[in-house]
């Protein structure tokens, strides 16, 4: 059995850490390169780091702070934010970043799917996909955009079997209607994709105690399981969590 991961999410607004609610709200949680040597250091399994602002706001990726954060850490580490293209891509993998992740540009070009595959490999490719509950579509839930500020009408799970067949390697799932309550993870959703889908899948959205880690990965069939702000702010240790996680019969790396 394939150990589950633990990932905290680095979301980057000028350069410093933020967090917020449902996207919104955002507060200061400190310095991007120190939280990173830190979550090495305390067995975090990998990082996600997201310019959150980047697509908005047309901005290139920061190479230097990823080329500084990649310097400080020894685990695999995520970009994404602002990737349109091939050449965006390679700043961030030569800058030191194991991964690119790939969102809204996706959603209105799915053939960079196929090109960023086709390039650097699909374990190089992670379709991240926020959604919000949509009763109308099948899946029951749909893919949004922009940070979560732009419906698409795609239904989610059609979205995710379309980037997989296109070459991404991984889902970063997301569901917005729980992002920072801390209510627990969308496990009805998760459970729903990850059994529709042959890629890893990481859940993210709503952790907020060790047992919604627990949850998302018995009943979720999560293979990983993202977060922030209850890393950030020392809300759960992620030693603590892993050994709870392994005494409930949960494969993890210790």
């Amino acid at each position: 059995m394939l150990a589950k991961r633990i990932i905290p999410c680095l979301d980057i607004k000028d350069g410093r850490v933020v967090k917020g609610i449902n996207f919104l709200s955002l507060r200061d949680a400190g310095s991007p390169v120190e939280m990173a040597r830190a979550y090495s250091a305390l067995g975090a399994d990998e990082l996600v780091f997201l310019d959150i602002t980047a697509t908005v706001e047309k901005r290139k990726n920061l190479s230097a702070l990823v080329r500084d954060i990649s310097e400080n850490i020894s685990i695999p580490f995520t970009v994404g934010g602002g990737i349109g293209g091939l050449d965006d891509a390679y700043a961030v993998i030569e800058s030191g970043a194991d991964k690119v992740s790939i969102n809204s540009a996706a959603v209105r070009r799915p053939s960079l799917i196929d090109e960023l595959a086709g390039r650097f490999g699909s374990q190089c490719v992670v379709l991240a996909v926020d959604v919000r509950k949509n009763d109308a579509l099948s899946s029951g839930y749909e893919v949004v955009i922009e940070g979560g500020r732009k419906r698409t009408g795609l239904d989610a799970l059609s979205w995710i079997k379309e980037g997989e067949k296109r070459g991404c390697g991984e889902i970063l799932l997301t569901s917005m209607d729980h992002d920072g309550t801390k209510n627990g993870f969308a496990i009805d959703l998760n459970s729903r994709i990850s059994t529709n889908i042959d890629i890893p899948l990481i859940a993210s959205g709503g952790a907020g105690r060790a047992e919604d880690f627990y949850d998302v990965f018995s009943l979720g069939k999560a293979d990983a399981a993202l977060a922030a702000s209850v890393f950030h702010f020392h809300e759960i240790d992620i030693t603590d969590l892993k050994r709870y996680l392994k005494d409930r019969g949960i494969a993890v790396r210790i």
